[in-house]
């Protein structure tokens, strides 16, 4: 079964204005391919913009794309004919009632994130806007957002197999294979791994200058907490943090590292670890969400290490390892990388397999 695509089908890909993260650059990714790579008259569906804060809802990274937008969906394009598809999170789940004839799809960009965003506990509220803040200064939290016993409690309180919102779509499509597993219950569901990794990264797969690599470990503090404790005791290793930094400086920042760590809670198989081993990084991960699964980071198990404080000196003895013993360590990267590196042309071929033009 697959997801029919006639002569004069449009599709709508809903996508929060003025946002920048992995999941909006894969939806504008998904765009792009529809148009240019299948021929599909697709078309970005941004809401949530507002004229007086953003001159324009593309966000300045993603304007090099150059896609088509529309800021709402016309009376006469609400028919049978032509697709939405909108992302998990509640505010795209939102717009699938306001349609009545419209083919409807969504997307999981990946699976925390369908929970989270139902919450509306005032409590919980503040602890996150806290967190943000003290992300920026780049200071550790002062409430764990990592915390399994709450994401456990949210799965309990928002069974999906019940949800109305999901029950108006007609169809379902995953980008890990933990969410495969997680969401199996959807029919018909497909499963289309996605490459979201920026094209400048690709212009530079090639150019790695080994020779030129540093004792240096990279890591992202907006999203990993347990990496800003570790610094703390492992006094002797170089860490640099991936922030305040434009796309070339993160570029520039990994291809000197010869090491980086995510310790966070991987919802998605997240974009920052697959730019990292392009650039020629080695990577060690937690085991949480989708770094569990080797479908979705595909790693040596060996550079999957729990994060808890009694593994501090086990994953630092692992970035020494990889700094004394570089260019063979960094071998046990090389099928993930080859992976990633045919990713995009994957990416097109099951595109082609769902969205089938008749």
């Amino acid at each position: 079964m697959s997801v029919k695509i006639f002569k004069d089908t449009k599709i709508f890909v809903a996508c929060p204005a003025n946002a920048a993260t992995g999941g909006p650059e894969l939806l504008h990714q998904l765009v792009d391919a529809l148009r240019n790579k299948l021929g599909v008259d697709a078309y970005l569906y941004y809401y949530r913009y507002f004229k007086l804060l953003n001159r324009t809802p593309v966000h300045p990274a993603y304007q090099s794309y150059n896609l088509p937008y529309v800021l709402s969906i016309k009376k006469e394009e609400d028919n049978e004919k032509n697709i939405l598809i909108v992302s998990e999170v509640l505010s795209g789940l939102s717009l699938l009632p306001k349609f009545k004839n419209i083919r409807k799809g969504v997307w999981f960009l990946g699976v925390d994130a369908y929970y989270y965003s139902r919450v509306k506990n005032p409590f919980f509220l503040f602890k996150k806007a806290i967190n943000k803040i003290l992300m920026k200064m780049n200071c550790l939290p002062f409430f764990s957002l990592e915390n399994e016993k709450i994401f456990k409690k949210l799965t309990e309180n928002y069974n999906y197999k019940n949800d109305p919102l999901l029950a108006l779509s007609d169809f379902y499509v995953v980008n890990s294979f933990r969410g495969l597993k997680w969401f199996s219950e959807l029919k018909p569901i497909y499963y289309i791994p996605d490459y979201y990794v920026s094209p400048q990264f690709y212009e530079y797969a090639n150019k790695v200058d080994w020779s030129k690599k540093e004792n240096m470990v990279v890591y992202n503090p907006k999203k990993d907490f347990f990496t800003k404790k570790l610094i703390k005791i492992a006094k002797d290793i170089t860490f640099v943090p991936l922030i305040n930094m434009t796309r070339e400086k993160v570029i520039n920042t990994l291809l000197r590292a010869k090491v980086y760590v995510d310790f966070g809670n991987f919802p998605g198989p997240e974009r920052i670890p697959k730019e990292a081993v392009l650039m020629g990084c080695c990577v060690i991960t937690s085991r949480r969400g989708c770094a569990n699964f080797y479908e979705d980071v595909s790693i040596p198990e060996e550079y999957k290490i729990e994060a808890i404080d009694k593994n501090f000196s086990k994953i630092i003895s692992k970035i020494k390892e990889c700094f004394l013993n570089y260019e063979h360590r960094f071998k046990d990267f090389e099928e993930f990388r080859k992976k990633l590196i045919l990713a995009p042309q994957r990416f097109i071929e099951d595109l082609q397999k769902v969205f089938q033009k008749i």
